[in-house]
């Protein structure tokens, strides 16, 4: 009732409130027969409005508009009560009355426009033929090496949450879609609020991400058919959370894919464990280029290491040596990494390490450490628009890296992309272009989409797809094919 209407950044509740502020703000101007009963309207309507506000919890957008509903509600239906009193009805001097309506009307107006800007996000609707099921699991691995290093004695397994979105069987209409950032609603304000500390920004400023369901339902039935579902691992950017691409990861599961993105302990801005534990980030830049480059090869060895846990937990769980709805249903032989900034060097790297991986989506990201040998995977590599402002080093890393692999790879340069363009940012943070781009709210996720899902099908699933021709219809590419091939 009070998840925001289709097309418009406010749920009904909140449209009614900002609708009635607005006419007690205009009522001081309407003729005098026409003055009371609406002033009488406008209060009604948010007697009923706020009610439901105050029950379900308010957003900060609201608060102008209820404090402006208060002050233009004093004044409005304050001739009223004098007339019946008998009192002569006092009214402010026109000459007051029009900057300060001029003034209330537009601290009416802040509402709809921040909801705008900081929406609750609304997930566009999968495309794929398959209903979207998610769960989420937590795993113990053996602690890194630079984790045994710094704490020999007290180095215990290392816990990884990891979220599986996969293709699902039909759920029941009212089945409740997943919570946005966690596997309850406490989980997601608990991450919504170290994510807005992690980006030095106010925490109410995220605070719709807590309230936006997924079209993902937790625990629904794995989709009929017997077949298994290719894997794509996922990491996420510094300091983010496994969900940070959860459209993204519903519109592959959608398309018989099984996402599986983790939360890397100490990294990501706040993992929640079943045990109650809230294990916080340790990461930050230090501001000195040489050491920064130092931490974030180490913060990519230590995630690659995650990916590969991981891979090693599916393939127990796909042999039956785990309980769980995908156990059978996981095509380990087909496996592709995936990640998004430092999440993407990390795909890479945990690729050029180990062979069980067949391919790797890296979204925006600086391939960290050395270049080192060849490697046999595909790539296929998403790049902002590298210009001036970006890393230097960056596009001719990034190509040195593609070159080595013995398989044909790919870079897609997207035009008005930015770094976040790639996640799902643009759907709840401001359509500022040096923030999330200059592609809308969806544009930037179409565009991560399908190429990611031309270039799977083609590698994993052995489709007849023409990749480069498929890949142009979303911007520049650049086609890297092996030494021997050229």
């Amino acid at each position: 009732m009070t998840e925001p209407t289709a097309g418009l950044p406010l749920s009904a509740p909140e449209a009614l409130t900002v609708l009635g502020a607005l006419v007690l703000v205009l009522a001081r101007w309407l003729p005098d027969r026409l003055r009371g009963p609406a002033a009488l309207a406008a209060g009604a309507l948010l007697a009923g409005s706020v009610t439901v506000l105050v029950a379900t919890g308010t957003r900060w957008q609201l608060v102008p508009v209820l404090v402006v509903a208060a002050v233009a509600g004093g004044f409005a239906l304050a001739p009223l009560l004098a007339r019946r009193s008998g009192r002569t009805p006092w009214r402010a001097r026109w000459w007051l009355a029009v900057p300060g309506s001029v003034v209330c009307a537009a601290l009416v107006a802040t509402g709809p426009v921040s909801a705008w800007a900081f929406p609750v996000p609304d997930f566009p609707a999968p495309s794929g033929r398959f209903p979207v099921g998610t769960e989420t699991v937590e795993w113990s691995v053996p602690a890194t090496r630079s984790e045994r290093e710094k704490r020999p004695r007290a180095a215990g397994p290392r816990p990884l949450v990891v979220q599986l979105w996969y293709p699902a069987g039909r759920s029941a209409p009212e089945a409740r879609r997943a919570p946005y950032l966690g596997r309850t609603e406490a989980e997601a304000r608990t991450v919504s609020a170290a994510l807005a500390d992690y980006a030095g920004v106010p925490g109410f400023l995220l605070d719709g991400l807590p309230r936006a369901r997924s079209h993902a339902v937790p625990g629904a039935p794995v989709a009929n058919g017997g077949g298994r579902f290719p894997v794509v691992l996922f990491s996420p950017g510094l300091g983010g959370a496994r969900t940070q691409n959860t459209a993204w990861a519903e519109e592959l599961a959608s398309h018989g894919y099984v996402v599986a993105a983790v939360d890397h302990p100490y990294d990501s801005a706040a993992v929640v464990l079943s045990d109650g534990r809230t294990l916080r980030t340790r990461v930050a830049a230090t501001g000195d280029r040489a050491k920064d480059r130092a931490l974030a090869e180490k913060w990519t060895r230590t995630r690659a290491a995650d990916l590969r846990a991981m891979l090693t937990r599916l393939e127990r769980l796909e042999r039956g040596g785990a309980e769980g709805r995908l156990a059978g249903r996981l095509d380990v032989g087909r496996v592709a990494a995936a990640g998004h900034s430092i999440g993407g060097a990390a795909a890479l790297r945990a690729a050029r390490q180990d062979p069980r991986f067949d391919a790797v989506v890296d979204l925006d990201g600086f391939p960290h450490g050395p270049v080192g040998g060849r490697f046999e995977q595909p790539v296929l590599a998403l790049t902002q628009e590298i210009g001036r402002g970006t890393d230097p080093d960056y596009l001719p890393r990034l190509t040195r890296v593609l070159e080595r692999s013995d398989a044909t790879s790919y870079r897609l340069t997207v035009p008005g992309a930015a770094h976040l363009t790639f996640t799902d940012a643009p759907l709840y943070l401001p359509p500022v272009p040096g923030i999330v781009g200059s592609l809308g709210r969806t544009e930037g996720h179409r565009i991560t989409a399908g190429a990611t899902l031309s270039f799977l099908d083609a590698t994993l699933r052995r489709a007849p797809v023409d990749v480069p021709a498929a890949l142009s219809a979303h911007g520049e590419v650049t086609v890297h094919r092996p030494e021997g091939a050229r």
